[in-house]
Order: C-alpha cells, then sequence, then structure tokens
C-alpha cells in the first residue's frame, strides 16, 4: 500500500528549521518512524542523523551528552532525528542544547510514551518545542486517500480490525499482525516502568477493560475484576492513557441534582488491540458487543481527529441517576459551546436525545449519530 498521508504532515513541514524542537507522541507501530522518514526525504542522506533510543549504544551515547558532543557526533547536518526518545536519560537537556547552541540544526523527537518524554523534555523544552500526537490512521486520512465510499465499504473491518498502518496495508493478516503488537510492541514501554513489578497484574486489567468499553465503571469495580489495589488500578489506567492504548472519558455535570458526577468510562485507541486482547474477530453479526464496538470507534475516531487542535474541546458522556438514568453517549464542550451527540448502530433508530437534557441545556447543539450519517460526524 502506498503512503498515507498523515493529517499533521502539513503542520510539521511548515515547521521544518523554525528554530523550535518537533516532538512526535504515539503509540509504537502508529506510524510515526513513517512519518519522520516522509517527512525528512526531500534532505541528502548525508544531511540527517538518525538515532534510536531503543539502542542501549545510543542511550550510553546521548546521555549527559554535551555541545561539543553534539558537534562531534552531527558533523555538517542538518537534521537530528531521535527515534523512541524516552528512553534516554536527560534526553530534554540534551535536545535543548541542540536547539540552543545549534540552530541551524532541526530537531525532531519521537517517543511512544507521553508519560515519559513529557517528563524528559517538559522543562528543558519550553518555549522550544512544538508537540503534537499521531494516533493509529484516522478517517479522515483513510477517506482522503482512498474515498469516502471505498472507506464506508470498510466499516466492519475497522471496528474488527483498527487502523494501524501494517494491519490496513495487509489485508487477511489482520489477526496475526494485532496479536504482534498487542504481544509484543504497545505495552512494552509500561513494562519498562519503574515501580510496575507484575505485567500480569496489568494484562489482567487490561482485559477487564476491553469488556467494558461502552460502560460506566468505577475503580473499585476494576479493582475487583483485575485483582489488584484501587490505586494500582488508578496507576495503570492514567499510564495506558499516556501510551495511547486506552482513553478515559469522565462525566459531564452542570445543572441537574442527579446528574452523574464522578463516572467514567474507558475505550480503546484501536479497536483491534482490543480485540486482540480478548481474541475475538468474529463478524459482527454474532458479537453482543456490536454496539458497543461501535460507539468505541465513532467516539475514538473523534478523540483522535481532535488531539492536534491548537486548543481541542473538553469530551465527556452524559448520564442521570436511576430511576431515570438518562444517558447521552458523547459530548464536545469548547470556547463555551456545548455539543451532544447519542450513537446508535442501528441505521434506522428513531432514538432522540433525552428531554431532560434538552431542557438542562437547550443551548446546545444534539444529533443522533448511526451508520447513516457517521461519515459527517467524523469529517466535521
Amino acid at each position: 500500500m502506498k503512503y498515507i498521508k498523515r493529517t499533521i504532515e502539513e503542520e510539521l513541514r511548515k515547521r521544518l528549521f523554525g528554530g523550535k524542537a518537533l516532538i512526535l507522541y504515539g503509540p509504537r507501530q502508529s506510524g510515526k518512524t513513517t512519518l519522520v522518514r516522509h517527512l525528512v526525504s526531500g534532505q541528502s542522506e548525508g544531511d540527517v542523523l538518525w538515532l534510536n533510543g531503543d539502542n542501549p549504544d545510543v542511550r550510553a551515547r546521548l546521555s549527559g551528552i554535551s555541545t561539543a558532543g553534539w558537534r562531534l557526533l552531527l558533523g555538517t547536518r542538518r537534521l537530528l532525528v531521535v527515534d523512541e526518545a524516552q528512553h534516554i536519560d536527560g534526553i530534554g537537556m540534551g535536545l535543548k542544547l541542540v536547539t540552543d547552541e545549534l540552530p541551524e540544526v532541526q530537531v525532531i523527537a519521537t517517543g511512544s510514551s507521553a508519560f515519559e518524554l513529557m517528563n524528559r523534555t517538559a522543562e528543558p523544552l519550553t518555549g522550544r518545542k512544538f508537540e503534537c500526537r499521531l494516533p493509529p490512521l484516522t478517517f479522515r486520512e483513510l477517506v482522503s486517500a482512498r474515498g469516502l465510499f471505498e472507506e464506508i465499504q470498510e466499516r466492519e473491518r475497522r471496528l474488527l480490525f483498527g487502523s494501524y498502518p501494517d494491519v490496513v496495508a495487509h489485508p487477511g493478516e489482520e489477526p496475526a499482525l494485532l496479536s504482534e503488537i498487542a504481544g509484543s510492541y504497545l505495552f512494552k514501554d509500561i513494562y519498562a516502568l519503574d515501580g510496575l513489578k507484575k505485567p500480569s497484574s496489568l494484562d489482567r486489567l487490561v482485559r477487564a477493560l476491553s469488556f467494558q468499553i461502552g460502560s460506566e465503571v468505577s475503580l473499585g469495580e476494576l479493582s475487583a475484576l483485575a485483582g489488584i489495589d484501587i490505586k494500582t488500578v488508578d496507576r495503570y489506567i492514567d499510564l495506558l492513557a499516556k501510551c495511547y492504548i486506552v482513553h478515559p472519558l469522565g462525566a459531564f455535570s452542570r445543572n441537574l441534582r442527579n446528574e452523574i458526577k464522578k463516572g467514567f468510562k474507558v475505550y480503546f485507541y484501536d479497536l483491534g488491540i482490543r480485540n486482540a486482547v480478548i481474541g475475538n474477530f468474529s463478524p459482527l453479526a454474532s458479537r453482543p458487543d456490536a454496539g458497543h464496538m461501535w460507539e468505541n470507534y465513532l467516539i475514538m475516531e473523534r478523540v483522535k481527529s481532535n488531539a492536534n487542535l491548537p486548543f481541542p474541546p473538553r469530551e465527556f458522556f452524559w448520564r442521570t441517576m436511576a430511576p431515570q438514568s438518562h444517558e447521552i453517549d458523547y459530548l464536545e464542550e469548547a470556547e463555551g459551546k456545548l455539543k451532544a451527540w447519542e450513537i446508535k448502530s442501528d441505521r434506522n433508530s428513531s432514538a432522540k436525545i433525552p428531554l431532560a437534557f434538552r431542557k438542562a441545556y437547550p443551548d446546545a447543539e444534539t444529533e443522533v449519530i448511526t451508520p447513516r450519517n457517521y461519515d459527517s460526524f467524523l469529517l466535521n
């Protein structure tokens, strides 16, 4: 399959040699290295120094490196790429030296753990970096590459196998590829973090979350399901979110006394990974979780598209307590405006936005999303 242009590419290209380090976050195998290679393809090979933080020799060489050391390494090169930079001690200060002392050199760094790389670059590179996020391929990117009708035809495949670039590029090989990504790559950074002594505990939690998509969960419930204490559950979910594996969605509450205020849901960035975790790639027609998968897909496609906006909206779900238990699947709040969507998997659904919500928030824009109109939800 030919290269699929990523939405953030033009913004990155405009910022080349603009005096700031470019920092690209995203899960392993989401296409970060491919994007950067495409971004620098116009440069001669001798102009680019490419270093990989997974390499122990690179980590040893860059740890505590001085300006003189950078000059020696770079020579006359004008581009420095540090892949998987989160593994390198002191990388923030190292990249600051290049940005400050060697202004003719453009720094590009990638990382699959936002937790680690943000921590390592936050203070040293304050005001000296441009950050962006690269999730697996988005609906918008696939439509741009293939056409709207063609991508709509792939809807069930996306719900079963997700949209990691290598998975999209190799139809028929999806289960094997996803098992490899989930088993060998995706959790690597979390397992490596200090304090994570029992990977089996994380595995149990991820599996528990896999069966809870679309449902409100509590730390106590997840603690019981995974057999680990509540504080560890909370920490693991935070790490999973910062490594772009899951995305917690909090409850929206403002006007009604019986609105849920502290609940949350957890969705998977990529349904292919979720289905690999539970070992189920069965067709949608035979699945009791098909409706929740549809909800996960639409919400996360929207979240992925919002990620690189200058001021992304805040994202929520909404529900009232029993006995009414009215619910709306997804809300966005930005610039004082509220939008709400109810998501249904039946294309002929006659569902409506709950009257309780419309009365409480009369200025909110509302819509019901089905397979009939979901493309406008994801492209607008």
